[in-house]
């Protein structure tokens, strides 16, 4: 293309955020091509309802490119994304943990496979539908709040590396949803009114136990709820279902008052529980940690905002970090324990210093 300001490779999930964002790069000026990565099948994980990666998402990207008038390409990572997606997913899940599925399909799929494809195919950039804005601020590129609250994705998308950000298009970070489905109706776009997906793409009932079993092709074992004290309460149908903070879905009748999940104890299959007040904590500490801003030394302390859960609000910290590169948030007042395997991500600001897996909270 003549006077193309380059060639992107936008990641077309069938929804109305990523067909916008292929319009307004093409308005802009650059070369669009439409990708869609087929991860999964729908029947594997017996989804129903709203998916990604079903037939109709893929006919809805299509027809978006068609429209568009750009090349569109379905790219099969189904075989990745059950090695180092669905299954971690489980696994972690088995330990205790609660992972967050999204971050790892961005740092595995998105940023890393599909940016290889892209060099592949002589593209400069990639693009996709985050609500978040990429900025270069002296020398250093840096990740920045979507500027629509209820839309800002900047949590999942901490892992991203200095090169992923530098070869990375954003165009929705600085818009509303709204603005977003209306550039959508009066281009003619199938998917203008198309809802958004709110569960984990491969378990769109929510039902997390549900999929776990089928994965296992067995169900869990069922065990004691405790207290503290190790007095059985009640039962649970497999530990695994269970998370930190957890209030509902605990069957345990005849309480003073309200039960929340504490702990759980995976070799022994309890499910610890507590009155809200034993999940008081005064921080986590997170590991695998990716900086975007300059990183911490041993020894310094940075004040900062810090999410332990996607839609969490910001909690005021003080971020610093372990000779081992262990980073640890003290939180300037008492809030509720963080869940293991969750993302702690940490903000100045607007800005995205980085993010990391939290171990343990404190």
């Amino acid at each position: 293309m003549a006077n193309s300001k380059g060639r992107v490779l936008v990641a077309m999930s069938g929804g109305v955020d990523s067909s916008v964002t292929a319009y307004l790069l093409q308005s802009q000026g650059y070369e669009c091509i439409g990708a869609t990565m087929k991860l999964y099948n729908n029947e594997d994980v017996n989804a129903t309802g709203h998916t990604c990666c079903s037939l109709d998402d893929v006919e809805d990207a299509r027809d978006v490119a068609f429209r568009l008038g750009i090349p569109h390409y379905v790219f099969d990572y189904s075989a990745e994304f059950e090695d180092e997606v669905m299954r971690p997913f489980v696994e972690e899940y088995e330990a205790g943990h609660t992972p967050n599925p999204c971050i790892e399909c961005n740092r595995r799929m998105k940023f890393s496979r599909l940016l290889k494809r892209a060099e592949e195919l002589g593209c400069d950039y990639i693009a996709t539908g985050h609500y978040a804005r990429i900025q270069q601020q002296g020398g250093r590129w840096t990740m920045l709040r979507g500027l629509d609250p209820k839309k800002d994705q900047s949590y999942v998308l901490y892992s991203m590396t200095q090169d992923q950000l530098a070869h990375t298009l954003l165009p929705l970070g600085g818009m509303e949803k709204t603005h977003v489905r209306e550039i959508a109706e009066a281009q003619g776009f199938v998917n203008a009114q198309k809802h958004d997906s709110q569960d984990i793409c491969f378990v769109p009932d929510g039902d997390y136990l549900g999929f776990l079993e089928r994965y296992r092709g067995c169900a869990y074992k069922p065990g004691d709820i405790v207290d503290e004290q190790g007095k059985v309460l009640g039962q649970h149908k497999g530990a695994v279902a269970y998370t930190i903070g957890q209030r509902k879905g605990l069957c345990i009748g005849g309480a003073p008052e309200p039960y929340f999940v504490t702990g759980k104890n995976m070799a022994e299959n309890k499910v610890i529980v507590g009155p809200r007040a034993a999940l008081q904590s005064q921080g986590c500490e997170a590991v695998n940690w990716n900086w975007i801003a300059e990183p911490l030394s041993p020894g310094e302390a940075l004040r900062v905002h810090v999410k332990a859960h996607y839609r969490q609000a910001p909690i005021p910290a003080e971020l610093s970090v372990h000779e081992d590169g262990t980073v640890r948030a003290t939180y300037l007042e008492p809030r509720q324990a963080a869940a293991p395997g969750q993302a702690l991500v940490a903000y100045v600001g607007d800005s995205v210093v980085g993010g990391g897996t939290i171990a343990r909270a404190f």
